[in-house]
């Protein structure tokens, strides 16, 4: 149970810092939450509710980011298609899974690659 409470807090933790990004939003489609800014997703969420394991999926245009991701216990390349555009699903539960600060800086860059300079530069000037 404690595996499972500490990815509930991490998950909990990176759902609050990509709510707090200048203009971000949360959606609900295909039941599952999400991040959105300028009505674009910038993380996908999963569910909370203990019917999938918890993780997130992220964006990564870095290189080094995207290969550092792809090295932790479980991920991988998001399904549809979208690990072809650099997203990565990153699970939070197994042994290893990545610390919620490192998350949270994916997190941000995935929000750097999909939002407006505008907001780009509200984010910088914090």
């Amino acid at each position: 149970m404690a595996v499972a409470e500490n990815a509930l807090r991490k998950w909990e933790k990176v759902r609050e810092f990509a709510l707090g990004m200048p203009g971000a939003t949360e959606e609900f489609p295909w039941g599952e939450s999400v991040a959105k800014v300028n009505k674009k997703v910038f993380v996908f969420l999963g569910v909370d509710d203990g019917s999938y394991p918890l993780g997130v999926t992220v964006k990564l245009k870095d290189e080094a980011a995207h290969a550092h991701a792809l090295t932790c216990p479980g991920a991988e390349p998001a399904g549809y298609g979208l690990g072809r555009s650099g997203w990565v699903r990153l699970p939070l539960e197994p042994q290893g899974a990545p610390a919620p600060d490192l998350l949270c800086d994916w997190v941000e860059e995935s929000y750097r690659t999909i939002a407006p300079k505008r907001l780009i530069a509200e984010l910088d000037a914090r």
